[in-house]
Formats: structure tokens, C-alpha cells, sequence
């Protein structure tokens, strides 16, 4: 879905990459996180997956991307968009109307989706996103987790093959950001949408995510399955990720133990590795 080769980046008036010599796929159906410290290139990876860049951010552009078979320096925006979606870190940036709905055909009648369809494209984003009984609301009435919600869908309801989140549980509570990435992951295994995600709260992501790709100073320090990446924990905290405790738990026991134990990405399996290691 997702093929990226030898792709820089340097954005315009600055001397130094963004990103540099960045090369990897995400598949059709897959579930990516990307993370990294500030300044890593996160944002400028997820801008140019989705066209943004170079049509809104000029700049030296060297390499190539592949979305869907499209080459985002050769496709516009409005077609790209039609494959890709993106939810910005500053949700209230991306909202336009005051009532929910709205919110929704705000976006299916600038793309020009026929009358007919409407209908059932806004009851399926509605329900998908699990906000059916919020069509009404007023978007001011709504919470931080609810307004997210709101955002997603307005974007599937385009039905797009890729959705790109750029920190979507910044200033989330820990059930709102756990709601969030359930919705995500129906989305993604239900609905078979490609999903990618650059996050900070890394246990959180590491649960749901299979891939994970860690950047650094504009380049691919690490990427892989989760759990192997995670396996990296010394390394990624050197880099200034914070490796998830039960991952370092994990490493720990196993070294401590003298044999290769598998990283864990949740609490659960946590209790049931230690409750394990305390049984032997």
C-alpha cells in the first residue's frame, strides 16, 4: 500500500533534512505507529505520505513515494485524498461546522460524492466510528475524545484505504485514548483500512500497532514488529524514546534469568510472564 525509497526531504529556507534517505513499506492492512523524540521527522513522514508535502510545504524532494500506486509529487491533493486521509494533532484546526453531522457532509459534498450515496455513507462513518447517538449534537457540547471521534469519521466517510493520525490522544484521558485506538483497530481489521499512527504514548501503541517505526533525527532508527523493536529498549531510551515498562520488564527477566523471554506490550501479559517466571 505504502512504499517509500530513498526518500529526503529538506523543507524550504532550511539547510538541514527534515528526513533523510527513508526507506520502508507499510502493507495493505496494515497497522503502523511511528515514533520518536521531537524534531524527529514524524510529522514531516506523515505529511508527505499524504501529498501535503510538497504541494503545501515546497523544498527539496529526492526519492520516491508510492500511495496506493499514486505518486503523491504527481497526483493532486483531491485525487490523493481520495486514497488517503489525515487527522491532524490540532483536531479543532480540521473541524468546520457546529453540529456533527454537518461536520460529515461538509466533506462528502465538497468531494462531490453523488446525492444518492450521502445517506449511506454517513450512517456507516457514524456507526464505524461508534457515534451514532452524537449525529445531532453540537460540537461545542462534545468532549476532547468525542471531537476526535467526530474527525475520523468525517474522514471515512470518504473512504479512504489510508488513515494517517498525527498524535490523536494528545490531550486525552486514558480511557478517551483507549476508545480511540479500539475505534482504530476495528477500523483496521473490520474494515481492512490501512492505519498509521505517530504517537507518544508509546504502551498505548505498542498494543495495537504490529509495526512500529522509530525515527530519529530524520532517519529510520529501528522499524519492524513491535515486539522486536521494543526488544531495543536500552538503545530506543538512549535515542529519547521511552520504552513501554512491562517491554523493559521483559529484557530484564530475561537477562536476569539467562534466557530469551518474549517482550511484552501490555499489562496482562506482564502478570502472566512474571507469574510465569515465579512458577519455574
Amino acid at each position: 500500500m505504502i512504499r517509500i525509497e530513498s526518500f529526503s526531504f529538506t523543507y524550504e529556507g532550511e539547510k538541514a533534512p527534515a528526513l533523510e534517505d527513508i526507506t520502508l513499506r507499510v502493507e495493505e492492512g496494515g497497522f503502523a505507529g511511528i515514533i520518536g523524540p521531537a524534531g524527529a521527522g514524524k510529522t514531516t513522514l506523515a505529511r508527505a505520505v499524504s501529498g501535503i508535502i510538497p504541494h503545501h510545504y515546497p523544498g527539496d524532494y529526492y526519492g520516491r513515494i508510492l500511495v496506493g500506486g499514486l505518486d503523491p509529487v504527481d497526483t493532486s491533493l483531491t485525487d490523493l485524498s481520495r486514497i488517503v486521509g489525515m487527522v491532524f494533532q490540532d483536531v479543532e484546526s480540521q473541524i468546520v461546522s457546529s453540529v456533527v453531522e454537518d461536520e460529515l457532509l461538509y466533506g462528502l459534498e465538497n468531494f462531490g460524492v453523488p446525492h444518492e450515496e450521502i445517506p449511506e455513507r454517513l450512517e456507516t462513518a457514524l456507526r464505524q466510528a461508534g457515534i451514532e447517538n452524537l449525529r445531532e449534537r453540537s460540537i461545542a457540547s462534545l468532549s476532547g475524545g468525542q471531537r476526535q471521534k467526530v474527525a475520523i469519521a468525517s474522514i471515512i466517510a470518504l473512504r479512504p484505504r489510508v488513515l494517517i493520525l498525527d498524535e490523536p490522544t494528545g490531550e486525552l484521558d486514558p480511557v478517551s485514548s483507549r476508545q480511540i485506538f479500539a475505534m482504530l483497530k476495528t477500523l483496521n481489521e473490520a474494515y481492512g483500512i490501512t492505519v498509521i499512527v505517530i504517537e507518544q504514548k508509546i504502551m498505548l501503541l505498542s498494543e495495537f500497532a504490529r509495526q512500529l517505526i522509530v525515527l530519529s533525527r530524520g532517519k529510520i532508527a529501528y522499524q519492524g514488529p513491535a515486539r522486536e523493536v521494543l526488544s531495543h529498549a536500552d538503545e530506543l531510551l538512549q535515542l529519547g524514546v521511552n520504552c513501554p515498562r512491562v517491554a523493559r520488564l521483559s529484557m530484564l527477566l530475561s537477562e536476569r534469568l539467562g534466557k530469551p523471554l518474549p517482550v511484552c506490550v501490555n499489562l496482562d501479559e506482564s502478570e502472566a510472564q512474571v507469574r510465569g517466571c515465579l512458577h519455574d
